[in-house]
């Protein structure tokens, strides 16, 4: 009976939230600047990519908002390499769906126009991407290539970590700027340690 009534006023105050908060659709895009980072990796060069996605926007009290949406992201890493007379580059291209839940703190500034500090967890699944291995050695030339999510592939496809990030609102359209570090390691190899960090510079309308 205990439970019973837990449940319900749990259900009731979730009815009531849902209620008397304020829900914004729209969409959101922009570049990303990514790489991986793990316990062997010490090469800094930065992938360019993109991104792009839904985005819903609760707002459950005037200064404090949820944040979430689906957005098509791509991120990886580009590395150079060289052992003895071979040198080479190793690029790969992962892309995943990637669902943020951020908590927002909105701080207004001039009527319509606000700055947005917003932070929270993220889950990803690796839905495509490949990776290539391109080098020389005198002279030959030469370029292998492979899928990186599947049946013996490099990259496990679940990612997950902690995103950041400020904005800023001006009525209906945002510009944000974040950062996402994941906490998994997400290689198939026995031995692998590597994990996903990704910077991004985002517009977007809400409706």
């Amino acid at each position: 009976m205990k439970k019973i009534r837990l449940f319900l006023v749990l259900a009731m105050f979730a009815v009531a939230t849902a209620v008397s908060a304020q829900v914004s659709l729209g969409v959101k895009g922009g570049v990303n600047m990514s790489n991986f980072y793990g316990e062997e990796l010490d090469n800094e060069n930065v992938k360019i990519g993109f991104n792009v996605g839904l985005l819903a926007d609760i707002d459950f009290s005037y200064n404090s908002a949820i944040q979430t949406g689906l957005f098509f992201t791509t991120k990886g890493a580009k590395y150079d390499s060289s052992f003895g007379e071979a040198t080479g580059e190793i690029s790969s291209n992962p892309m995943y769906l990637q669902l943020p839940i951020h908590y927002a703190y909105k701080l207004d500034v001039t009527p319509g126009s606000r700055i947005v500090f917003h932070a929270g967890p993220y889950a990803a699944y690796g839905v495509g991407g490949k990776w290539k291995a391109s080098g020389s050695l005198g002279n030959w030339d030469g370029a292998i290539d492979g899928d990186l999510f599947g049946d013996n592939a490099p990259l496990k496809r679940f990612d997950t970590g902690l995103g950041l990030g400020v904005g800023a609102e001006f009525g209906p359209i945002l510009v944000d700027l974040g950062w996402d570090m994941g906490l998994v390691n997400i290689s198939n190899a026995d031995n692998g340690n590597i994990k996903n960090q990704n910077a991004y510079l985002s517009v977007g309308y809400k409706f």
